[in-house]
């Protein structure tokens, strides 16, 4: 946990899916003090590490009648929300804070389709969180009060770092910059180790190579009050080896090129995702 306010925490709250990153969350919630008793689940397609989570802990799963929470949130697929609303309706009163996940969803289409209900909050957590190390951003509507948004901070900073935004269009940046962001990160591992293989390492160790240096300068980031671009020249010896491997990464439509047009395109993709 994070800094986490146990005291903001809802006092009840019900997670519709517990997919990868839904149960990732949950798990962190727990953690961080949420009460097993007043949480309820909602996935028909549960998977049995989660459906024995909640048997342990003794969490509400797929009861016939969820009851009303004071926080929702919304873990399903994007896709899947016009065909879920009908039956979320019904699990959300007048004062339920909605917390949605969901990529691409603005706080409009959660409104339309949750009538019932005033407060939205839309949040894009990244994987990282299932191991307490996430970066999450979000935006409420209008309609939140500041008990809500704390009881939603508190949630999100279970599993790590939560930035506020105010202007909601910023969401699809965030989602394409730190939501999609891990899967950049696991890309330079896996190419650092091909490089490393098809330069003459065996494979194997290319790939431990590969993924401990990802992960130790992933570290050292963290842990460093030092900016990156600092850190990247405080190891970038003139006429060294890293120079020469960085004059590469960095040329016209180098590095700095591809991940700007890969964030652009993850970003209109989180926009088309609306609707």
């Amino acid at each position: 946990m994070t800094g986490t306010d146990r005291g903001s925490l809802p006092a009840s709250l019900t997670l519709v899916g517990a997919g990868k990153m839904g149960g990732a969350l949950l798990k962190g919630w727990l953690d961080g003090g949420l009460d097993p008793d007043t949480t309820t689940v909602v996935d028909p397609q549960i998977g049995p590490d989660i459906a024995a989570l909640c048997q342990e802990r003794g969490i509400a799963l797929n009861p016939s009648q969820p009851p009303i929470a004071e926080v929702m949130v919304l873990a399903i697929k994007p896709q899947g929300l016009e065909a879920a609303a009908p039956k979320l309706a019904p699990l959300v009163g007048r004062d339920t804070l909605v917390l949605s996940i969901l990529a691409g969803k603005t706080l409009a289409n959660l409104a339309e389709r949750l009538p019932g209900t005033r407060a939205f909050v839309r949040t894009m957590p990244n994987l990282p969180a299932s191991i307490g190390r996430g970066a999450t951003g979000a935006v409420a509507s209008a309609a939140v009060t500041p008990e809500q948004r704390r009881a939603a901070d508190a949630l999100l900073a279970c599993s790590g770092l939560v930035e506020w935004v105010d202007d909601e269009a910023l969401i699809d940046v965030v989602t394409a910059v730190s939501g999609s962001g891990p899967a950049y990160a696991f890309l330079l591992a896996e190419a650092l180790a091909d490089a490393g293989a098809k330069a003459g390492l065996p494979p194997e160790m290319a790939a431990r190579l590969g993924r401990a240096t990802v992960a130790g300068a992933g570290a050292l980031l963290d842990a460093s009050p030092i900016e990156a671009g600092q850190l990247r020249r405080d190891v970038t010896s003139p006429g060294g080896t890293t120079a020469a491997a960085l004059a590469v990464l960095m040329r016209e439509g180098g590095v700095p090129d591809l991940l700007t047009e890969a964030v652009e395109a993850a970003r209109r993709r989180a926009g088309e995702l609306a609707g």
